[in-house]
């Protein structure tokens, strides 16, 4: 049976996704999944009545360390996870700037701003590294870049949207997490993760030219810290083209998941999940 890849803009997915699922196709989604929570949850009802494989774009779980790091927390490595600190940035709109590709996400009513894209990936990829979720959060929203121009053509556009998220969460199990993700980094814009527990440390940071784009593109190391020193581990290399690397893995078990009726890829119901995430996330920003 086909399948039908659906890598346009936000508000496209609702109405291309429908109609692949009306088709009775396999799909795979970009996240977000649809503008608004609501999409989601229609097109997810769609795809489960549907009776299709349905796949969506968090393909930061499929990064080397972050699948390497995970392993280590269930096998309980780091004892009980005590807290997360994350910071992550891109370089999206530094010094007032945006590229032409870009500009339609500083609208709000796009769905595909700093909230959504840069924090959707990372939140998920970290409550997916815990195997935790929140149960109590605090968030604020900061707009420090109004104003932008865009590279290619000087046009001027007015940004509606964050491009500043700061969190506080309590995470079930007991451990707390901070988190501040935003664009507008000029320098050195990349991603770290460090999680701390009873018996030890992990640590991921962006690395490789990829790196400003965000833990779900660019390569991350993994370093543990044990007996108080930290060590770099090794994983499986990335192919030269490492923007795609993540992608192709979980196309692949998607593709497995087709062959053998398994249901391991993240899905339109994982997709609602973190929709609802982001939406506690601007309830309290609010």
């Amino acid at each position: 049976m086909d399948l039908v890849a659906v890598t346009v803009k936000v508000p496209a997915h609702l109405e291309l996704v429908g109609a692949a699922l009306a088709a009775g196709k396999h799909v795979y989604c970009e996240w977000p999944l649809g503008v608004t929570t609501e999409e989601a949850l229609t097109l997810a009802a769609e795809a489960r009545a549907a009776g299709v494989h349905h796949a969506i774009g968090l393909q930061g779980r499929y990064a080397p360390a972050v699948v390497r790091a995970r392993e280590l927390i269930a096998a309980g490595r780091l004892g009980r996870i005590t807290s997360v600190t994350v910071h992550a940035s891109r370089p999206k709109g530094a010094r007032g700037r945006i590229p032409a590709w870009a500009a339609y996400t500083v609208d709000a009513s796009t769905g595909a701003g700093t909230v959504e894209v840069a924090g959707g990936h990372t939140l998920d990829a970290v409550r997916h590294l815990l195997g935790a979720d929140f149960e109590a959060l605090s968030a604020a929203f900061s707009l420090q870049e109004s104003v932008l121009t865009v590279v290619e053509t000087g046009e001027v556009v007015e940004a509606t949207g964050p491009d500043h998220l700061l969190l506080n969460a309590t995470l079930t199990g007991g451990g707390v997490l901070s988190a501040h993700i935003h664009d507008g980094r000029a320098t050195d814009a990349g991603t770290r993760i460090e999680i701390s527990g009873t018996e030890g440390d992990l640590a991921l940071l962006s690395t490789g030219p990829e790196a400003p784009a965000g833990l779900q593109i660019g390569d991350l190391r993994l370093l543990l810290g044990e007996n108080g020193t930290f060590q770099e581990l090794p994983l499986p290399a990335s192919p030269p083209h490492a923007e795609s690397s993540n992608v192709a893995r979980l196309y692949a078990a998607l593709a497995e998941d087709i062959r053998t009726g398994t249901r391991t890829a993240p899905s339109f119901d994982d997709a609602v999940t973190l929709h609802r995430l982001l939406d506690a996330v601007r309830r309290s920003a609010a």
